[in-house]
């Protein structure tokens, strides 16, 4: 008997690997955000002025950013389980026809 439990766990594997790249993404959006604000959070009067409707917009790519990290977080768990199961599952496999 041939075993092919393998596809579940590569799939879980596969997943935490790209839950990872995107928590990556997010993380570094979210670190040049603070890095920009930052640096105008030091210009004159008149350039915070005009940099105002800028700020504005970056807030909500901080936002938008934190969503992903937290939604890669998830991804990543969840993908984690999938793997745990397939590798469980297996091993019942082997334990049943051993």
């Amino acid at each position: 008997m041939e075993i092919t439990g393998h596809s579940a766990f590569h799939a879980g594997l596969g997943a935490i690997r790209a839950g990872q790249n995107r928590m990556d993404q997010a993380a570094s959006q979210i670190a040049n955000a603070t890095v920009e604000h930052t640096a105008t959070s030091q210009s004159s009067d008149y350039q915070a002025e005009r940099l105002r409707a800028v700020d504005r917009s970056q807030q909500l790519d901080l936002a938008t950013s934190t969503v992903q990290a937290t939604l890669a977080a998830q991804d990543v768990e969840l993908s984690a389980k999938v793997a745990k199961a397939s590798d469980e599952l297996l091993g019942r496999f082997i334990d049943t026809y051993a």
